[in-house]
Protein backbone atom coordinates (compact mmCIF):
# COMPACT_ATOMS: atom_id res chain seq x y z
CA UNK A 1 0.00 0.00 0.00
CA UNK A 2 1.63 3.11 -1.28
CA UNK A 3 2.43 5.72 1.33
CA UNK A 4 2.19 3.35 4.31
CA UNK A 5 4.58 1.20 6.31
CA UNK A 6 2.82 -1.90 4.99
CA UNK A 7 5.01 -3.94 2.66
CA UNK A 8 3.81 -3.97 -0.96
CA UNK A 9 3.58 -7.78 -0.92
CA UNK A 10 1.70 -7.94 2.41
CA UNK A 11 -1.63 -9.69 2.73
CA UNK A 12 -4.10 -7.76 4.85
CA UNK A 13 -6.98 -9.63 6.46
CA UNK A 14 -9.85 -8.38 8.55
CA UNK A 15 -10.11 -9.77 12.07
CA UNK A 16 -13.00 -11.97 10.92
CA UNK A 17 -11.00 -13.31 7.97
CA UNK A 18 -8.00 -14.06 10.19
CA UNK A 19 -10.25 -15.89 12.65
CA UNK A 20 -11.79 -17.91 9.83
CA UNK A 21 -8.34 -18.92 8.57
CA UNK A 22 -7.30 -20.02 12.05
CA UNK A 23 -10.56 -21.96 12.48
CA UNK A 24 -9.95 -23.81 9.22
CA UNK A 25 -6.37 -24.61 10.26
CA UNK A 26 -7.65 -25.97 13.59
CA UNK A 27 -10.07 -28.22 11.70
CA UNK A 28 -7.20 -29.52 9.56
CA UNK A 29 -5.09 -30.28 12.64
CA UNK A 30 -7.97 -32.10 14.31
CA UNK A 31 -8.61 -34.16 11.18
CA UNK A 32 -4.90 -35.04 10.96
CA UNK A 33 -4.97 -36.12 14.61
CA UNK A 34 -8.02 -38.30 13.83
CA UNK A 35 -6.08 -40.00 11.02
CA UNK A 36 -3.06 -40.55 13.28
CA UNK A 37 -5.22 -41.97 16.07
CA UNK A 38 -7.08 -44.27 13.71
CA UNK A 39 -3.81 -45.53 12.22
CA UNK A 40 -2.36 -46.15 15.69
CA UNK A 41 -5.49 -48.09 16.61
CA UNK A 42 -5.29 -50.23 13.44
CA UNK A 43 -8.43 -48.81 11.86
CA UNK A 44 -9.74 -50.50 8.76
CA UNK A 45 -8.60 -49.31 5.36
CA UNK A 46 -12.12 -48.03 4.68
CA UNK A 47 -12.15 -45.96 7.88
CA UNK A 48 -8.69 -44.56 7.14
CA UNK A 49 -9.74 -43.73 3.59
CA UNK A 50 -12.79 -41.84 4.87
CA UNK A 51 -10.72 -39.92 7.42
CA UNK A 52 -8.11 -39.06 4.77
CA UNK A 53 -10.84 -37.84 2.42
CA UNK A 54 -12.13 -35.54 5.16
CA UNK A 55 -8.60 -34.32 5.87
CA UNK A 56 -8.03 -33.53 2.19
CA UNK A 57 -11.34 -31.68 1.93
CA UNK A 58 -10.54 -29.57 4.98
CA UNK A 59 -6.99 -28.87 3.75
CA UNK A 60 -8.31 -27.67 0.40
CA UNK A 61 -10.82 -25.43 2.16
CA UNK A 62 -8.07 -24.08 4.45
CA UNK A 63 -6.05 -22.93 1.44
CA UNK A 64 -8.54 -20.22 0.56
CA UNK A 65 -8.16 -16.82 2.13
CA UNK A 66 -11.77 -15.73 1.75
Amino acid sequence: MKGTAIAPDAVVLTADEATAVMDRMFEVRCAAEDVATAAAESASPAELAALCATLLELAREAERLR
